[in-house]
């Protein structure tokens, strides 16, 4: 499906949360914003996987190439999920004897130099892992403190088009200057690398990170469960005003597919993340993952909304204070008000389910209906 411009769309978002209802809008008009970077990467929130939320440290090159090959076979690659990142762990305790990274030849004995010419064969791009301290979060590898130009060249003679940059280690130190020293050195590289800053929004770097990276951490690390996923959420919704082309607020990796919610409860937090302009990164095993989890990450119609071109973050707007809701056991009767979501009350629309494809013409006034608990109803209203 493709969007029309912003400023004839309007995208209506139902949500029923316990204990509370709310409603979730895109604004109708968009200004369009570019990273300081200027670049060209990143004009849309980046897709793709990471091996973190389900394999932790357990990863080889193994897993990454059957990720890789599962990404192409599943049809996801088509949809736009091209990145394959490994996270921590990848790499050998100490530096080689000129000071170097080095894989782990134990776990990536072909080394990340063949690993990435394997990727980028099926038309995919690897990422990478490092940290801003002298070590990563799991003590397992060396960080890039002191070594971001000698790091990033390396991560660009490999053939690295992504680093996710963690902060642990940190030594005190304010990690603006350390993300900038590594920013500096990417782009000395020589390579186009797409750098998604982790410092899990500490330090605000909202404010900051749009002139060093590509995207930033603005939450606390995901946990898949529903309190942890709406939380977190909510504490993204404050920074919308700071996401665009060029510069995405990252609330971190969807736990679509790790067993811990509901479908229902998965497809929310789909369309929550899709809605929010966030990086749609894919956090469990592709390679086993059920028809149920593929058709949330595959619905082409919220992803669409994820990658409009004009990059305007919905944020959180009506809530049920301004709204008529009737609860009942199966959920809420929603009544959502053309006043309330900004739209003129004589407008009249046509209103498309981007969950079930179903398209109903001609709605004025105000639409009703009908959310389960923990579920979602995800529209755009186009004026006639």
């Amino acid at each position: 499906m493709t969007l029309m411009k912003p400023s004839y769309v309007f995208l209506l978002f139902l949500l029923t949360l316990a204990p509370g209802i709310w409603a979730v809008r895109s604004p109708a008009a968009a200004m369009a914003r570019r990273a300081a970077l200027e670049d060209g990467i990143g004009q849309t929130p980046q897709m793709g996987w990471n091996s973190w939320n389900h394999f932790g440290c357990n990863i080889n090159e193994q897993v990454i190439r059957q990720t890789a090959d599962a990404m192409v076979d599943s049809g996801l690659a088509k949809l736009g999920y091209v990145y394959i990142n490994i996270d921590d762990c990848w790499a050998a305790y100490d530096r080689d004897s000129q000071g170097n990274l080095a894989a782990n030849t134990s776990t990536f004995p072909s080394g990340i130099a063949a690993l990435a010419d394997y990727v980028h064969q099926k038309g995919l791009k690897l990422g990478i892992y490092s940290d801003a301290g002298p070590r990563t979060c799991s003590n397992l590898m060396p960080g890039s403190l002191g070594h971001e130009e000698q790091d990033a060249k390396t991560f660009a003679s490999w053939g690295i088009d992504y680093l996710k940059y963690d902060n642990c280690n940190n030594q005190g130190i304010s990690p603006q200057p350390r993300y900038d020293a590594m920013s500096k050195a990417l782009l000395n590289s020589g390579r186009g690398i797409f750098f998604s800053l982790c410092e899990w929004g500490s330090d605000d770097p909202a404010i900051w990170a749009r002139a060093i990276g590509h995207s930033w951490r603005t939450t606390g690390d995901i946990q898949d469960n529903w309190a942890s996923m709406t939380s977190i959420a909510d504490a993204n919704d404050k920074w919308a005003s700071q996401a665009g082309p060029g510069g995405w607020n990252d609330p971190d990796m969807l736990e679509v597919g790790n067993g811990g919610m509901t479908t229902e409860e998965y497809r929310s937090h789909f369309s929550i993340w899709a809605l929010a302009k966030a990086p749609l990164v894919i956090g469990c095993n592709i390679s086993s993952r059920s028809n149920e989890t593929k058709g949330i990450l595959s619905n082409q119609n919220v992803i669409a909304v994820n990658q409009d071109e004009h990059g305007v973050q919905g944020h959180k707007g009506t809530k049920c204070n301004k709204m008529e809701t009737k609860k009942g056991p199966a959920g809420a009767s929603i009544t959502a008000r053309w006043s309330s979501i900004g739209l003129d009350p004589a407008t009249v629309v046509d209103v498309h389910d981007l969950w079930t494809d179903e398209v109903i013409s001609s709605v004025q006034r105000e639409m009703k209906q009908t959310v389960d608990s923990h579920a979602c109803k995800m529209y755009v209203l186009t004026p006639k």
